[in-house]
Protein backbone atom coordinates (compact mmCIF):
# COMPACT_ATOMS: atom_id res chain seq x y z
CA UNK A 1 0.00 0.00 0.00
CA UNK A 2 2.33 3.45 -1.15
CA UNK A 3 1.74 6.28 0.76
CA UNK A 4 -0.69 8.01 -1.17
CA UNK A 5 -3.07 5.15 -0.44
CA UNK A 6 -3.00 6.21 3.48
CA UNK A 7 -6.45 5.91 4.58
CA UNK A 8 -9.00 5.92 7.35
CA UNK A 9 -10.43 2.56 6.79
CA UNK A 10 -14.04 1.01 7.58
CA UNK A 11 -15.96 1.40 10.27
CA UNK A 12 -16.44 -2.32 10.24
CA UNK A 13 -12.94 -3.65 9.66
CA UNK A 14 -12.26 -1.85 13.67
CA UNK A 15 -13.77 -4.94 15.02
CA UNK A 16 -13.75 -7.05 12.43
CA UNK A 17 -12.27 -10.65 14.16
CA UNK A 18 -8.94 -10.87 12.50
CA UNK A 19 -8.17 -7.13 13.09
CA UNK A 20 -9.45 -8.37 17.08
CA UNK A 21 -6.75 -11.29 16.63
CA UNK A 22 -4.05 -8.73 15.39
CA UNK A 23 -5.03 -6.31 18.91
CA UNK A 24 -4.58 -9.30 21.11
CA UNK A 25 -1.27 -10.75 19.37
CA UNK A 26 -0.20 -6.80 20.22
CA UNK A 27 -0.88 -7.23 23.42
CA UNK A 28 0.87 -9.64 23.99
CA UNK A 29 3.55 -9.28 22.81
CA UNK A 30 3.61 -5.94 23.95
CA UNK A 31 3.45 -7.33 27.82
CA UNK A 32 5.94 -9.56 27.41
CA UNK A 33 8.87 -7.13 26.50
CA UNK A 34 7.30 -4.11 28.91
CA UNK A 35 7.41 -7.07 31.38
CA UNK A 36 11.27 -7.87 30.67
CA UNK A 37 12.61 -4.39 29.88
CA UNK A 38 10.79 -2.71 33.01
CA UNK A 39 11.37 -5.64 35.18
CA UNK A 40 15.17 -5.44 34.28
CA UNK A 41 14.92 -1.96 35.15
CA UNK A 42 13.40 -2.95 39.01
CA UNK A 43 15.67 -6.03 39.51
CA UNK A 44 18.47 -3.50 38.69
CA UNK A 45 17.26 -0.94 41.62
CA UNK A 46 16.57 -3.81 43.87
CA UNK A 47 19.84 -5.22 43.88
CA UNK A 48 21.47 -1.56 44.01
CA UNK A 49 19.01 0.04 46.63
CA UNK A 50 18.37 2.59 44.15
CA UNK A 51 21.60 3.42 43.55
CA UNK A 52 23.07 5.63 40.52
CA UNK A 53 22.96 4.24 37.14
CA UNK A 54 26.04 2.75 36.44
CA UNK A 55 27.53 1.06 33.01
CA UNK A 56 27.17 -2.43 33.82
CA UNK A 57 22.98 -1.57 34.42
CA UNK A 58 22.77 0.10 31.01
CA UNK A 59 24.47 -2.42 29.21
CA UNK A 60 21.87 -5.08 31.15
CA UNK A 61 19.18 -2.72 29.99
CA UNK A 62 20.52 -2.87 26.68
CA UNK A 63 20.14 -6.63 26.31
CA UNK A 64 16.96 -7.05 28.43
CA UNK A 65 14.95 -4.67 26.02
CA UNK A 66 16.78 -6.34 22.98
CA UNK A 67 16.22 -9.46 23.49
CA UNK A 68 12.96 -8.93 24.94
CA UNK A 69 11.62 -7.37 21.76
CA UNK A 70 14.12 -9.97 19.42
CA UNK A 71 11.10 -12.31 21.25
CA UNK A 72 7.94 -9.93 21.47
CA UNK A 73 8.45 -8.81 17.28
CA UNK A 74 9.02 -12.79 16.33
CA UNK A 75 5.82 -14.54 18.12
CA UNK A 76 3.23 -11.63 16.49
CA UNK A 77 4.97 -10.87 13.14
CA UNK A 78 3.06 -13.25 11.83
CA UNK A 79 -0.24 -12.46 13.29
CA UNK A 80 -0.25 -8.70 13.55
CA UNK A 81 3.43 -7.74 11.81
CA UNK A 82 5.18 -7.15 15.42
CA UNK A 83 5.13 -3.56 16.10
CA UNK A 84 5.03 -3.76 19.60
CA UNK A 85 5.05 0.52 19.53
CA UNK A 86 2.86 3.03 18.95
CA UNK A 87 5.40 4.29 17.33
CA UNK A 88 6.18 1.63 14.72
CA UNK A 89 2.23 1.56 14.37
CA UNK A 90 2.27 5.35 13.18
CA UNK A 91 5.09 5.17 11.30
CA UNK A 92 3.50 2.18 9.15
CA UNK A 93 0.43 3.99 8.93
CA UNK A 94 2.25 7.29 7.64
CA UNK A 95 3.63 5.11 5.32
CA UNK A 96 0.43 3.60 3.67
CA UNK A 97 1.02 0.20 5.25
CA UNK A 98 -1.98 0.17 7.54
CA UNK A 99 -5.25 2.11 8.05
CA UNK A 100 -5.82 4.75 10.59
CA UNK A 101 -8.74 2.64 12.31
CA UNK A 102 -6.69 -0.48 12.83
CA UNK A 103 -3.69 1.57 13.93
CA UNK A 104 -5.83 3.09 17.07
CA UNK A 105 -6.60 -0.77 17.90
CA UNK A 106 -2.86 -2.04 17.97
CA UNK A 107 -2.73 1.40 20.00
CA UNK A 108 -4.96 0.53 22.63
CA UNK A 109 -3.73 -3.53 22.66
CA UNK A 110 0.00 -1.93 23.26
CA UNK A 111 -1.19 0.69 25.75
CA UNK A 112 -2.77 -2.03 27.41
CA UNK A 113 0.07 -4.47 27.38
CA UNK A 114 2.37 -2.15 29.13
CA UNK A 115 0.09 -1.51 31.88
CA UNK A 116 -0.83 -5.10 32.57
CA UNK A 117 2.92 -5.28 32.46
CA UNK A 118 3.71 -2.76 35.04
CA UNK A 119 0.55 -4.02 37.16
CA UNK A 120 1.99 -7.66 37.00
CA UNK A 121 5.35 -6.13 37.80
CA UNK A 122 3.78 -4.33 41.28
CA UNK A 123 2.35 -7.53 42.29
CA UNK A 124 5.30 -10.08 42.00
CA UNK A 125 7.64 -7.51 43.46
CA UNK A 126 5.89 -6.79 46.49
CA UNK A 127 4.59 -3.35 45.58
CA UNK A 128 8.34 -2.04 43.69
CA UNK A 129 8.03 1.38 42.68
CA UNK A 130 8.26 0.88 38.82
CA UNK A 131 10.12 3.73 37.56
CA UNK A 132 9.00 6.06 34.86
CA UNK A 133 11.07 7.73 32.25
CA UNK A 134 12.94 10.95 33.10
CA UNK A 135 15.65 13.23 31.95
CA UNK A 136 18.85 12.63 33.35
CA UNK A 137 19.97 15.71 35.40
CA UNK A 138 21.40 18.47 32.66
CA UNK A 139 19.47 17.51 30.08
CA UNK A 140 16.61 19.97 28.39
CA UNK A 141 13.25 18.91 27.42
CA UNK A 142 14.21 19.69 23.93
CA UNK A 143 17.47 17.76 24.20
CA UNK A 144 15.21 14.62 25.26
CA UNK A 145 12.75 15.26 22.31
CA UNK A 146 15.34 15.12 19.67
CA UNK A 147 17.30 12.03 21.38
CA UNK A 148 13.75 10.37 21.13
CA UNK A 149 13.66 11.76 17.39
CA UNK A 150 16.69 10.80 16.14
CA UNK A 151 16.36 6.97 17.93
CA UNK A 152 13.02 6.51 16.63
CA UNK A 153 13.70 7.26 13.32
CA UNK A 154 16.54 4.32 13.12
CA UNK A 155 14.30 1.89 14.73
CA UNK A 156 11.54 3.07 12.51
CA UNK A 157 13.90 2.69 9.32
CA UNK A 158 15.20 -0.39 10.37
CA UNK A 159 12.13 -2.03 10.27
CA UNK A 160 11.14 -0.55 6.84
CA UNK A 161 14.32 -1.59 5.67
CA UNK A 162 13.82 -5.42 6.96
CA UNK A 163 10.06 -6.24 7.44
CA UNK A 164 8.08 -3.74 5.26
CA UNK A 165 10.25 -3.58 2.30
CA UNK A 166 8.66 -5.19 -0.53
CA UNK A 167 11.86 -6.27 -1.91
CA UNK A 168 12.96 -6.98 1.80
CA UNK A 169 13.84 -11.08 0.61
CA UNK A 170 15.52 -13.15 2.50
CA UNK A 171 16.35 -10.22 4.72
CA UNK A 172 13.28 -10.81 6.10
CA UNK A 173 13.70 -13.15 8.59
CA UNK A 174 16.40 -11.37 10.69
CA UNK A 175 14.27 -8.60 10.89
CA UNK A 176 13.10 -9.33 14.72
CA UNK A 177 17.00 -9.17 15.64
CA UNK A 178 17.83 -6.15 13.52
CA UNK A 179 15.39 -4.39 15.08
CA UNK A 180 15.75 -6.07 18.17
CA UNK A 181 19.17 -4.79 18.11
CA UNK A 182 18.84 -1.22 17.12
CA UNK A 183 17.10 -0.53 20.31
CA UNK A 184 19.84 -2.21 22.25
CA UNK A 185 22.27 0.36 20.62
CA UNK A 186 20.28 2.68 21.06
CA UNK A 187 19.49 2.30 24.52
CA UNK A 188 23.59 2.79 25.07
CA UNK A 189 23.29 5.98 23.42
CA UNK A 190 20.60 7.72 24.71
CA UNK A 191 19.79 5.64 28.30
CA UNK A 192 22.13 7.77 30.51
CA UNK A 193 20.74 10.83 29.13
CA UNK A 194 16.71 10.24 28.39
CA UNK A 195 16.06 6.82 29.29
CA UNK A 196 15.88 5.57 25.43
CA UNK A 197 12.29 5.18 24.69
CA UNK A 198 11.91 5.20 21.88
CA UNK A 199 8.35 3.42 22.39
CA UNK A 200 5.10 5.34 23.62
CA UNK A 201 3.72 2.47 25.32
CA UNK A 202 7.11 1.36 27.24
CA UNK A 203 7.07 5.27 29.05
CA UNK A 204 2.95 4.93 29.52
CA UNK A 205 2.89 1.93 32.03
CA UNK A 206 5.29 3.00 34.49
CA UNK A 207 3.95 6.66 34.02
CA UNK A 208 0.36 4.96 35.23
CA UNK A 209 1.73 2.99 37.92
CA UNK A 210 3.58 5.81 39.52
CA UNK A 211 1.32 8.53 38.00
CA UNK A 212 4.13 10.43 37.16
CA UNK A 213 3.62 12.84 34.28
CA UNK A 214 6.71 15.13 34.39
CA UNK A 215 7.92 15.67 30.63
CA UNK A 216 5.72 12.92 29.72
CA UNK A 217 4.44 13.96 26.76
CA UNK A 218 8.67 14.05 25.28
CA UNK A 219 7.88 9.80 25.13
CA UNK A 220 5.34 10.76 22.63
CA UNK A 221 6.43 13.61 20.47
CA UNK A 222 9.72 12.49 19.84
CA UNK A 223 8.92 8.91 18.67
CA UNK A 224 6.01 9.82 16.80
CA UNK A 225 8.14 12.59 14.89
CA UNK A 226 10.96 10.10 14.46
CA UNK A 227 8.87 7.15 13.19
CA UNK A 228 6.53 9.80 10.85
CA UNK A 229 10.02 10.69 8.82
CA UNK A 230 11.18 7.41 8.95
CA UNK A 231 7.74 6.12 7.20
CA UNK A 232 7.46 9.02 5.08
CA UNK A 233 10.87 8.94 3.47
CA UNK A 234 11.60 5.56 3.31
CA UNK A 235 7.90 4.58 1.42
CA UNK A 236 8.04 7.78 -0.88
CA UNK A 237 12.28 7.14 -1.75
CA UNK A 238 12.94 3.98 -1.76
CA UNK A 239 9.48 1.80 -1.91
CA UNK A 240 6.94 4.54 -4.05
CA UNK A 241 9.73 4.88 -6.62
CA UNK A 242 9.67 0.87 -7.28
CA UNK A 243 13.29 0.73 -6.50
CA UNK A 244 14.94 -2.20 -8.14
CA UNK A 245 18.63 -4.03 -6.26
CA UNK A 246 21.43 -2.41 -7.67
CA UNK A 247 24.43 -5.40 -9.09
CA UNK A 248 26.30 -6.50 -6.42
CA UNK A 249 29.36 -4.42 -8.04
CA UNK A 250 27.95 -1.08 -7.95
CA UNK A 251 27.24 -1.53 -3.94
Amino acid sequence: MPIRNIAVGRRQDAYHPNTLKQGLAEFISTLIFVFAGTGSGMAFNKLTNDGATTPAGLVSASLAHAFALFVAVSISANISGGHVNPAVTFGAFIGGNITLLNGIVYWIAQLLGSVVACLLLKFVTGGLHTPAFVLSSGVGVWEGVVFEIVMTFGLVYTVYATALDPKKGSLGTIAPIAIGFIVGANILAGGAFDGASMNPAVSFGPAVLSWSWENHWIYWVGPLIGAGLAGAIYELIFISNTHEQLPVAEY
